[in-house]
């Protein structure tokens, strides 16, 4: 299930440079997602797998140049040898971060001994998340991985894409009162663009109104940070 591997990352680590793994498969059917050729069963059949083998022979030729490796997807912890992915990166001397929706949180506590950082997506308010994720949301799960990462000692960060229609102020208020010890809430603008409904096409929030969601967000969290880039 492992799809692809972009070289090297400015972005996808929190001041690092990485290496970026990209794994096949997902469990939600996110209408605003960006990324369908990882998510739908049709599109990660047309891409070949590529084998833990070869994947680690790649991020070999690359430490020198790298400090870590992202992994993201689609959901990476669908992979089934995600955790022996991350020891054999831990075991060239290198971080590992891993993406997630957090829907499996026994699965992500299993790995967290070999993960440096978690960013974790927090999709909307509870009411919602049904119509964020296409109707295939147990929220319950989310909420455990929420409080395992609060209550972790791994770096981690939660985050909300903007997403016109999914979230809005009111969202945004009530995902931070859940998750007011966190050590760090990003804000994602979203932008439009390919998505897995091709009729999913809202536009983006404006600057203005983004950062008055991250003045509500700051009110709970103390490190806040808006991605419009």
């Amino acid at each position: 299930m492992i799809k692809a591997i972009q070289g090297v990352s400015l972005l996808d680590f929190p001041g690092k440079i990485s290496s970026v793994i990209f794994i096949g498969g997902c469990n939600f059917r996110c209408p605003f997602c960006h990324n369908p050729e990882l998510v739908l069963p049709s599109e990660v059949k047309k891409a070949p797998d590529l084998s833990l083998c070869d994947a680690l022979e790649e991020i070999k030729e690359r430490k020198k140049l790298i400090d870590g490796v992202a992994i993201t997807g689609g959901e990476p912890l669908l992979f089934p040898a995600l955790g022996d992915l991350l020891k054999e990166i831990k075991n060239l001397g290198l971080e590992t971060k891993v993406d997630t929706n957090g829907a499996f949180p026994k699965r992500l506590k299993r790995i967290l001994p070999f993960t440096d950082y978690v960013a974790m997506d927090v999709k909307t308010s509870p009411e919602k998340y049904s119509l964020a994720t296409g109707g295939r949301c147990n929220f319950a799960r989310v909420k455990k991985s929420m409080e395992l990462l609060l209550n972790s000692d791994v770096n981690y960060e939660f985050r909300t894409t903007l997403v016109p229609g999914i979230v809005d102020e009111k969202d945004v208020r009530k995902i931070v009162s859940m998750i007011k010890r966190a050590k760090k809430y990003a804000l994602q603008m979203y932008r439009p663009g390919r998505t897995l409904h091709p009729d999913f096409v809202p536009k983006s929030y404006s600057r203005k109104r983004m950062e008055e969601m991250k003045e509500i967000a700051k009110n709970f969290v103390g490190n806040v940070e808006l991605r419009i880039s």
